[in-house]
């Protein structure tokens, strides 16, 4: 996953400016003789001030827009910021043209395995390029942990800046000073888990700080940014959206448990996997299923060199799977990602061959056989035909033109994945 904490995803997602100190207004009350909570760089949460954004904002007037936010997210939230958090605004050609976005060859290979046997990027793609398309496009702000930044994304040539998405990495920033947004987990479900802790709080942060507009609140005006148009992959963004979609409802539950005490708590023990997520009552008790796979492949196919070298793709991603191969029903639950218990897995290469096998455990045989049977028929929404027990081949004139084959034993199913039948056997013999 990007390093950089997304704002908003729509189904779509400044020169660099040090904050300024105050300018063009005055506090509600008197300054404080040191920092204190609600009020930042010279201004107080309930201050009113003086700026004009309808034809950009100042580096000024950006420097009091940042500041009297940054000392309502602490009012809010009840936390303070240690330090000031610079922000820049740019514009979507100056993003794509140098977006944060870092991909090696390798892992790229291997991540195109797990992408494929989603059955969301197929072997016409590399997913490193769609998931640059999608960011270029979708991307609205970030902040950036390793440089302590935020950068916000305007599709107009004016610095203008759209309210919620500064409040939202301005959330990102406390979190990072607060509790650390350290290095990301090592798997596709627990990254999804851990972004819905991350961006779940900021996206509920942003969402009360709005409703306090135009009524507790005066706020500047908001111009959103929108989509920055291009090409956006509709499976992918909505595994990437997750977090966003899904992430709120979590921290809000966790909350009402404990208040922001136990949201504070979630820091120090993220939830494991999308299905916590997704089930709040789940968490922290129902752990996910440690799934090994044995290595059975032959002299000449081999595992990636890479770290790590197996994927959990969780219970959200395999529910987006369903959504765009042929289930109709939207969401990130449903009956056939429900009983997800754990899963791995491992893409294998000879060459610029490549395979992969995929082995979930579920709670009980017939959430397993649930699942047996709707990926057959994913597949056969690819026009795969039957080559034996088992045994599916998907057309070449398919972007998932492979041989697959998809067995059940109890509550665990597992999928081998090949260039062709004979070579099934050859990456995982039975």
């Amino acid at each position: 996953m990007k390093r950089v904490l997304l704002v908003t995803l729509l189904v779509v997602l400044s020169g660099c400016a040090t904050l300024g100190g105050p300018d063009g207004a005055g506090s509600a009350a008197e300054d404080p003789s040191q920092d204190q909570l609600g009020w930042e760089g010279g201004y107080w949460y309930n201050d009113s001030i003086d700026v004009d954004e309808s034809d950009g904002l100042s580096e000024s007037e950006l420097g009091i827009v940042v500041n009297r936010s940054m000392a309502r997210i602490e009012q809010m939230r009840g936390l303070e910021f240690n330090e000031s958090v610079p922000v820049e605004i740019i514009n979507r050609s100056e993003y794509r043209q140098n977006q944060p976005f870092e991909a090696n060859a390798t892992h790229s290979k291997w991540n195109n395995q797990v992408w494929e046997a989603l059955l969301l990027v197929g072997e016409d793609r590399n997913v490193s390029a769609v998931f640059e398309d999608a960011y270029g496009s979708a991307v609205l702000g970030y902040y950036s942990p390793s440089e302590d930044r935020i950068v916000i994304v305007s599709n107009s040539d004016e610095p203008k800046i759209d309210r919620g998405t500064l409040v939202h990495e301005l959330v990102h920033a406390l979190q990072d000073q607060q509790f650390g947004l350290g290095d990301a987990p090592e798997t596709q479900d627990a990254q999804l888990a851990r972004n819905g802790v991350v961006e779940g709080e900021a996206t509920v942060i942003e969402r009360r700080y709005n409703q306090r507009c135009g009524g507790e609140w005066s706020c500047i005006e908001s111009f959103p940014s929108g989509s920055g148009g291009g090409n956006i992959d509709r499976g992918v963004i909505t595994v990437i959206s997750y977090p966003y979609a899904v992430g709120p409802s979590f921290v809000e539950a966790i909350e009402q448990r404990g208040g922001w005490d136990a949201v504070d708590d979630l820091y120090d023990d993220y939830p494991p996997s999308t299905e916590q997520v997704s089930n709040p009552s789940q968490y922290p008790d129902e752990e996910p299923v440690d799934v090994s796979i044995p290595d059975r492949s032959d002299s000449e196919w081999s595992r990636f060199d890479h770290d790590p070298v197996a994927d959990t793709a969780g219970q959200a991603s395999i529910q987006v799977l369903f959504q765009m191969n042929g289930d109709a029903s939207g969401g990130y639950t449903g009956p056939v990602s429900d009983g997800w218990g754990g899963d791995t897995l491992i893409p294998y290469q000879n060459g610029d061959q490549y395979g992969y096998v995929w082995e979930l455990a579920w709670d009980s045989r017939a959430d397993a056989r649930e699942f047996h049977d709707a990926y057959r028929d994913a597949l056969a929404s690819h026009d795969a035909r039957v080559e034996g027990d088992g045994v599916y081949v998907v057309p070449e004139s398919s972007s998932f033109g492979d041989a697959f084959r998809v067995t059940r034993d109890g509550n665990r199913v597992r999928i081998v994945n090949a260039p062709t039948v004979d070579d099934l056997d050859d990456i995982h013999a039975e």
